[in-house]
């Protein structure tokens, strides 16, 4: 349309210049045929007539750069949407045993800053792609008016191109670097969020914060850098459009000597084929400047399909007598971690699982859990084995307590319900299990009850506050099975003592396994495994492990009780 539209002003400008009623298309080249049209109606080229048709073609042009622009949002959009989806979902199906030996700098900035230059490689990619064709759509549309011309000018604008490549390979070298060193930010500004306090209280913060700034002016250098080739381009382009148009009009007029009305329609139409090339230059360089996070893209999802777990098709519909843990061992980088590790666990028993440091306590758990899977052995839940689960489904079933309570900076009661909605049904399952977990009272004291704001990690309740609310979680689920890794281990006696009763009131009730340090938090276990160097040395109650193993009795003297 805009073509059509430029070629139409050559009998529009033969008549304002000429005062002439009527045109005629002789200085219209082989474009001519356009007028011919009119000619073939009955209609004859007036001043108004040309202008109608004129502002008739750039309403259509307009017209359909609005249908362009909706289709352009509307696919970028998706394309965006799908990238956060598939990342999302990606990441949630990835295998921990990947994840921890995973670069959570380059997890969270791709999720992040990537997607958003992601977004952009995408919209420069496109627009470089529909610049291509204008140009094409000008260069043929001028080859029809004036072939000469049109070789002539195609040819210069080829070798304006060879100037452009060294500065896209350049930029293209450069916007892997800003990807690169983006992970390296945001891993750092992972972990001065995670080590706050730490950074805080020991006088470290702003020493840590030299190293973020000397991080974030490393990014900022190599993005002045590209910034510097794109304005170097931007620069060149009106200078090298005019250099070859100049050049190849006269050439036409002092070598072929070409009427100026064809050069003019030709040099319309060649100066939007122009523009549009260099146009596609630039945005083709602006693409190159994000195509490393295009490239990082990619690798992640690749690497988030190969990671993924594999889980069995049978779904796990409760925990009716027996879990078994058959001659378990566990490698990693050939370290031995467990060996022979032979265990059966009987439905709502309570197990303490106790050892040094490094006997393999923690790993055991995430075994059972479903977190690692055995490099030798089989874990069997009611004689199926694990491997053959849906483990999601399993785990679903799993309640998890750690050592450092896991709280959202949101209301009480979506930390609890785990943001299901808030029916009459959902509330009094959340009143029955904050009563189970001991926090009735604390929430009922709060001015907005359960709709009260926890604030970042907790920071608004007491340790042993937060700890009930994340039993409170577990229990809200409705699980089969308590794992506690060290879940008092961080609290004062007093609370430790507290949460100790809201445990023993749980006994009985579920199927408690629980990792201590502190030996009088595990005394009324019905049994307690004691693991040395990956190996259980002794299995029996508190009372019989003191007789029987040397090494427990040891750990009791120390402790002082």
């Amino acid at each position: 349309m805009d073509g059509l539209g430029l070629a139409m002003f050559i009998p529009l400008l033969q008549m304002v210049d000429g005062n002439k009623v009527q045109a005629n298309n002789g200085n219209m080249g082989n474009l001519s045929l356009l007028t011919d049209v009119f000619s073939y109606f009955g209609i004859s080229l007036t001043l108004g007539v040309i202008a109608t048709v004129i502002f008739v073609f750039f309403s259509l042009k307009g017209l359909m750069k609005f249908i362009e622009g909706y289709i352009r949002v509307t696919y970028e959009q998706l394309f965006i949407n799908t990238i956060r989806n598939r990342n999302i979902y990606g990441l949630s199906n990835f295998s921990y045993n990947v994840f921890v030996n995973s670069d959570i700098g380059r997890i969270q900035n791709t999720f992040s800053g990537e997607v958003e230059r992601v977004k952009q490689a995408y919209r420069f990619y496109f627009i470089s792609v529909q610049y291509g064709v204008f140009v094409l759509v000008y260069i043929t549309m001028a080859l029809v008016a004036n072939p000469k011309f049109a070789i002539l000018v195609v040819v210069g604008g080829a070798l304006t191109n060879l100037i452009f490549r060294k500065m896209q390979k350049t930029t293209k070298t450069l916007s892997k670097k800003v990807t690169s060193d983006n992970h390296a930010f945001q891993a750092l500004l992972i972990q001065k969020v995670t080590f706050f306090k730490y950074l805080k209280s020991t006088g470290l913060i702003h020493k840590y914060a030299d190293k973020l700034i000397q991080q974030s002016n490393k990014i900022q250098q190599l993005q002045r850098k590209t910034g510097i080739i794109a304005s170097s381009l931007g620069a060149m382009r009106e200078p090298l459009i005019i250099l070859v148009v100049m050049s190849v009009i006269l050439i036409q007029v002092s070598v072929f000597q070409q009427s100026i009305g064809v050069i003019i329609l030709s040099l319309l139409l060649f100066y939007r084929a122009l523009v549009s090339l260099m146009g596609m230059q630039n945005f083709w360089n602006q693409f190159l400047n994000y195509s490393g996070s295009l490239q990082n893209m990619t690798e992640f999802n690749k690497e988030l399909k190969a990671g993924k777990e594999t889980v069995g098709k049978k779904m796990f519909d409760g925990f009716t007598h027996t879990l078994q843990l058959k001659n378990i061992s566990f490698f990693y980088d050939n370290v031995k971690i467990l060996q022979n590790i032979n265990l059966a666990i009987r439905k709502n028993e309570t197990i303490a699982i106790v050892g040094e440091s490094g006997s393999g306590k923690t790993t055991l758990i995430n075994i059972i859990t479903g977190l690692l899977s055995p490099t030798f052995g089989s874990v069997m839940i009611d004689d199926v084995n694990l491997e053959e689960l849906n483990k999601e489904s399993f785990q679903k079933k799993l309640g998890y307590i750690t050592q450092e309570p896991v709280i959202f900076n949101d209301t009480i009661f979506n930390n609890i319900s785990f943001w299901d909605e808030p029916t009459a049904e959902n509330q009094a399952r959340f009143t029955e299990t904050i009563q189970k977990a001991s926090i009735y009272n604390m929430v009922m004291s709060q001015p907005a009850l359960g709709e009260a704001l926890l604030g970042n990690n907790g920071i608004n309740v007491s340790g042993g506050q937060r700890q009930r609310i994340s039993i409170a979680r577990e229990l809200y689920k409705e699980v089969d099975f308590l794992f506690m890794d060290e879940a008092t281990s961080a609290l004062d006696s007093e609370t430790e003592k507290e949460i100790q009763v809201n445990i023993e009131q749980l006994k009985g009730k579920y199927t408690i396994l629980i990792i201590a340090h502190r030996l009088s938090t595990i005394k009324n276990a019905d049994r307690i495994i004691l693991l040395n160097k990956g190996e259980i040395e002794c299995i029996g109650n508190f009372e019989e492990l003191i007789y029987q193993s040397p090494s427990f009795k040891k750990m009791i003297d120390l402790q002082g009780f």
